[in-house]
């Protein structure tokens, strides 16, 4: 009886949190689906950003989840296999792991004002692209590093014996016998981590996002517009959010869409490499 009730209350609770999702994302594709077109997607704003498009925020978008990549997934990919396969799992590990576990839950507007200090100001890279993809990465990473150490320890440690027992080194062991298995996990973490960094908008905030340019970045010290940033300005920072708000319903229903998009691409990835691993088996 306590078992079913139980259950009962999971199902309920997951249904709940189902139905408000699908209320939120329902209500922003109804009232954004009427703003999209190619005129929209291709125009920089104009008129106060009552008129035109989002093509700017876009670019600048993809351009900072880029940087963000190129920072987070190798370094958070070769940080977890030195963690997992080669660091002696004594205390001072164990102390690391627990950081990397705090630093996912420390709020990103930390991570910005980290990014200011480190990037804008100690490094001289300037409010720009650079810096805001940087700390992006940084926010990014604990999750990545997280993600990878567990696809790694799904791994049976007999594909690592085995490996060794023929006399492969170390390093053949885990690229031949470990990563085929844990790659799948390791890109989903890392590209659910970029899903979530590519909606952030405190970070880019304080080390790049423009109000409004009326033309693309040329370099990546350059300031851009952003996606997130745009959203929040014309949600609630506008001189008329009432005439701005179909405009922001459209560039929330863009950026829900990227997003979906980069979750799509992780189960893609995650099925045709476990696909592959099963066949080589």
């Amino acid at each position: 009886m306590t078992e079913k009730a139980g259950f009962l209350s999971l199902a309920l609770s997951s249904l709940l949190v189902v139905l408000v999702l699908f209320w939120i994302i329902g209500d922003i594709f109804i009232n954004g689906a009427s703003v999209i077109n190619w005129t929209f997607l291709s125009q920089s704003p104009r008129e106060g950003m009552t008129q035109g498009g989002i093509f700017p925020a876009i670019i600048g978008t993809l351009l900072v989840s880029l940087i963000t990549i190129l920072m987070a997934v190798p370094l958070g990919m070769f940080s977890a296999i030195y963690l997992n396969e080669y660091a002696y799992q004594g205390k001072l590990v164990r102390l690391i792991r627990l950081s990397i576990r705090n630093l996912s839950g420390v709020p990103s507007i930390v991570y910005g004002l980290f990014g200011v200090a480190l990037f804008v100001r100690f490094l001289h890279f300037g409010a720009g692209i650079l810096s805001a993809g940087m700390t992006l990465g940084l926010l990014t990473l604990p999750w990545t590093i997280t993600a990878s150490e567990e696809a790694l320890k799904t791994v049976p440690k007999s594909f690592r014996d085995g490996a060794l027992a023929l006399g492969a080194t170390k390093w053949q062991a885990i690229r031949t016998n470990v990563l085929p298995y844990a790659i799948p996990g390791m890109l989903t973490g890392a590209i659910l981590g970029l899903a979530r960094a590519a909606g952030e908008t405190a970070p880019i905030l304080f080390t790049g996002a423009a109000f409004f340019l009326p033309f693309l970045p040329r370099s990546l010290f350059d300031q851009f517009m952003a996606l997130p940033y745009h959203l929040y300005i014309l949600a609630t920072q506008h001189q008329d959010i009432a005439r701005v708000r179909p405009i922001a319903y459209g560039t929330a229903l863009v950026l829900i869409a990227l997003i979906l998009c980069l979750n799509g691409i992780a189960i893609v990835i995650r099925y045709r490499y476990r696909k592959r691993a099963r066949m080589n088996q």
